[in-house]
């Protein structure tokens, strides 16, 4: 049986429908998802960077639930936050869920750290699901996944990340399906077997 999502909270953001880290000297890889993310058909069509700078090609996760969420170490909800999404990793793994983490900088300066010091935290905090590079998830530098989760599941037609943990849920079929506010629990989100 597949994972399930539903809405607990009226302060949940869901909206139904339907990362390669940019650098200065951008791979043709990035450079074509950087043009070409508004006609992607599913979140397996992108490539992305793991902490440790490799390419990873979200095909990957073919048939799994995604959590798509923008982490941050130094966030009033990091301790909170990280414990939950830990738990639903380790509860929902074995049943089809992945958990991929992007740090980002843009809210407060929260998440300063290098890609050392960000794996060595993830460490202290448990995290065995996936950790990517540091990423911008607003502006013209944005990745081109988070455009386009953005422009999937905004509020308005391409809202804007408001904070550190917004969490986006995809489903079996790369398809984003769900978009929950930072101030919202993992847990809340509700996983049924």
């Amino acid at each position: 049986m597949g994972l399930l999502f539903r809405r607990l909270l009226p302060s949940t953001v869901v909206v139904s429908s339907s990362l390669i880290f940019q650098s200065k000297s951008l791979s043709s890889t990035t450079n074509k998802m950087a043009e070409d993310w508004k006609n992607a058909k599913s979140v397996y069509e992108f490539t992305v960077k793991d902490i440790k700078g490799e390419d990873v090609s979200l095909e990957k996760y073919k048939g799994f639930v995604l959590i798509i969420v923008n982490v941050a170490s130094k966030c009033g909800y990091t301790s909170k936050h990280y414990k939950e999404l830990v738990e639903l990793d380790e509860k929902y793994r074995e049943k089809g869920l992945r958990i991929l983490g992007f740090p980002c900088n843009q809210f407060g300066g929260q998440e300063p750290g290098d890609a050392e010091s960000i794996c060595s935290f993830t460490a202290k905090k448990n995290v065995k699901f996936d950790i990517f590079d540091k990423v911008d998830v607003n502006g013209n530098d944005a990745h081109p996944l988070w455009k386009y989760l953005k422009s999937k599941q905004g509020v308005l037609s391409f809202s804007s990340i408001k904070w550190n943990f917004t969490k986006f849920i995809v489903d079996k079929d790369g398809q984003p399906v769900e978009r929950h506010a930072a101030n919202v629990s993992p847990l809340v989100m509700c996983f049924f077997i």
